[in-house]
């Protein structure tokens, strides 16, 4: 069996989003699994998060190409834990929900304290913002 169909079983039968090439290294070498995770990014079975960040992909309604299957709100936090980032709510998001603001967070911003991330994890324009406090 190829590495490709191993590596498309292998996520089907997982209940995460989002995968790292590390998560398919028992498949074979690093450079064959990194080979065989382009082939099902240019497949549509993938979509690229970002340098090494992997989420399973849907059909657009209107377009017809590969999406994320997930929305980025939901899949930068879990790519960002599997970084081993500590994540926590951003201020806009504590101010709202301890009444004090009653202004919406809007766009995809991440608390991540001290820690230094220099990752573009995003899709299709739209890309995660760090808030360091």
């Amino acid at each position: 069996m190829k590495i490709t169909d191993r590596i498309k079983r292998s996520a089907s039968n997982r209940a995460d989003l989002v995968y790292r090439p590390t998560d398919f290294q028992s498949f074979g070498s690093e450079a064959s699994v990194k080979r065989a995770l382009k082939d099902l990014t240019d497949a549509g079975v993938f979509v690229k998060l970002g340098m090494g960040i992997y989420t399973k992909a849907k059909s657009s309604v209107i377009s017809g190409k590969p999406i994320p299957a997930q929305p980025l709100e939901v899949l930068g936090p879990q790519a960002l834990i599997k970084l081993g980032v500590r994540l926590k709510k951003s201020a806009q998001t504590a101010e709202y929900n301890s009444g004090r603001s009653t202004q919406i967070p809007t766009g995809f911003v991440i608390n991540i304290g001290r820690q230094r991330v220099s990752r573009k994890i995003g899709f299709n324009g739209k890309f995660l913002e760090y808030e360091r406090v």
